[in-house]
């Protein structure tokens, strides 16, 4: 018996992981695009080419949905600060490589409106792992300030987040202004402001 014009072929079955990676990244334009509370499931599985119980197998809700992307983006931002710290042992250099971090991971694409202008910031769940990303980077900055300039945890942990705080806000404003000022001198000039701070500590024997 043949199949009627109309008849749609079946969707492929994919791996676990990789029907995830997909629907992922089809929650991404949506999110990003909408918000959250604009965002609708129905969309989302239209947009990975899949029906909403194959959305559901893998998410069973949109909040969880969300979650599993903000996590990617945090951990994405956390692990290029850390390549970033750990790139030179010369502090000169590697203020200026974290605040290229930040920029480039504004500059990179939509995922880091996740993170950084999230419309769910309220939600307990988000606000906390918002919290958590942003102590993580300022965590491994301040213990590079605390190791190098000998100063006390709780200082150099107060330094680790106006420095986390000036790249976050610089570069989000950076990106608003449709990047008059290009990138690289972008960076360089913020990273200038702060060395010139960070650097009247001498760095401890």
């Amino acid at each position: 018996m043949t199949a009627s014009p109309e008849a749609k072929p079946a969707s492929t079955r994919l791996p676990r992981p990789v029907r995830r990676r997909q629907l992922l990244g089809a929650a991404q334009e949506v999110f990003v695009a909408q918000g959250y509370h604009a965002a609708a499931m129905d969309e989302i599985a239209e947009r990975a080419g899949v029906s909403k119980p194959v959305l559901y197998q893998h998410f069973p809700g949109k909040l969880e949905l969300y979650l599993a992307l903000l996590d990617e983006s945090a951990d994405e931002l956390v692990a290029i600060v850390k390549a970033a710290l750990s790139s030179t042992a010369d502090n000169k250099q590697r203020v200026p490589a974290t605040f290229k971090a930040f920029f480039d991971f504004v500059a990179s694409g939509e995922a880091f409106r996740l993170v950084f202008e999230s419309d769910l910031s309220n939600e307990p769940a988000v606000r906390a792992r918002l919290e958590a990303t942003m102590q993580d980077c300022a965590e491994m900055v301040s213990q590079s300030i605390h190791s190098d300039a000998g100063l006390g945890e709780a200082e150099a942990h107060l330094l680790g987040i106006a420095l986390v705080g000036m790249a976050q806000v610089s570069s989000r404003y950076w990106l608003s202004t449709d990047q008059a000022i290009p990138k690289d001198a972008a960076e360089q000039l913020i990273a200038r402001l702060a060395w010139r701070g960070i650097s009247d500590w001498p760095r401890a024997s």
